[in-house]
């Protein structure tokens, strides 16, 4: 199986990655099938997708011409076997839950071809965890985007040891075809590169908030003062969603049995998610949107603008 074999893109999962995802295939020419099992969450996406492609084009990023292409090319829908059909590569962005990928990934190995490629977009999992659910380990990796996938464009190409080398080699030249930057990894890690220190950053931000050691703005605000960054720590998670981080954080305490990753996983679940405050989606996480505190001029100086 070469690049040029590959025609259709199966998207699983509608929500903010799968979104971006399917925009950036489409809008570099391959036909995309979304799917979601909630066609309430396939209605909003269609409407986001095509917001994504409005701010592109008013920001210069992309053609107008290009993004009604590329909205055509994609096609959503509440029917997996309709999802399945002449699907090359499918990418899966479904919630941090690996017994969750496995069931999708068991139903997809049912309705797909054999020579579909399948891929997991997990955030902070590895694929050997999941590979057996796939019924086709060797042509299964982790393929992670990063969003918003047209300014963070680096994509993680992380095979199990079971992998192909022809299917990662393949992956690395599908990333490159929709304008991502690949990272072949060496070995399997939880995190990949960036997730890796990333997380450990976010983690012991959200530790601090847990521990009410200071406040949320404050926690941002130091970590904006020294590094001169534009967003701290906890206001980038508000972009990830904060339904993603405590799905990962949850794992991470059933795993670990770890007293401090427990705390910080109830503590998510208690004060936002539970509450509906997902971040900047949701329109309020840990900052109210659409004009965020940490935006204001004199939010540094210890203002909440």
């Amino acid at each position: 199986m070469e690049l040029k074999d590959i025609g259709k893109i199966l998207m699983v999962g509608a929500g903010t990655m799968g979104q971006q995802i399917a925009f950036q295939c489409a809008a570099h020419g391959y036909d995309v099938s979304l799917y979601d099992v909630d066609e309430s969450v396939l209605e909003s996406a269609r409407q986001r997708i095509s917001e994504y492609a409005e701010f592109l084009v008013g920001g210069g990023h992309l053609d107008r011409q290009t993004a009604i292409i590329g909205l055509g090319k994609i096609k959503t829908t509440a029917s997996a076997a309709e999802a399945a059909l002449d699907a090359d590569l499918l990418i899966e962005a479904v919630p941090e839950d690996p017994v969750l990928k496995g069931k999708v990934f068991a139903q997809f190995n049912e309705l797909c071809s054999a020579r579909t490629i399948f891929t997991t977009n997990t955030s902070l999992l590895v694929p050997s965890l999941i590979a057996g659910f796939t019924g086709r380990p060797d042509r299964f990796l982790a393929f992670h985007f990063h969003q918003p996938v047209w300014i963070g464009n680096v994509a993680d190409v992380m095979p199990h040891p079971g992998t192909s080398a022809e299917i990662v080699a393949l992956v690395r030249e599908f990333a490159k075809s929709i304008n991502q930057v690949p990272m072949v990894l060496k070995k399997e890690n939880y995190g990949y590169v960036f997730n890796a220190m990333y997380s450990a950053l976010t983690g012991a931000a959200i530790t601090l908030a847990a521990n009410d050691v200071a406040s949320v703005e404050d926690i941002d605000r130091a970590w904006m003062g020294v590094m001169k960054t534009p967003v701290g720590p906890l206001g980038t998670l508000d972009v990830v969603g904060l339904d993603t981080a405590w799905h990962i954080t949850e794992y991470f305490a059933n795993a670990l049995k770890d007293p401090q990753t427990r705390k910080n996983a109830d503590f998510l679940k208690r004060e936002y998610v539970d509450k509906g405050w997902l971040g900047l989606k949701s329109g309020r996480g840990f900052y109210a949107y659409p004009d965020p505190a940490y935006q204001s001029t004199t939010f540094i100086d210890g203002e909440k603008g």
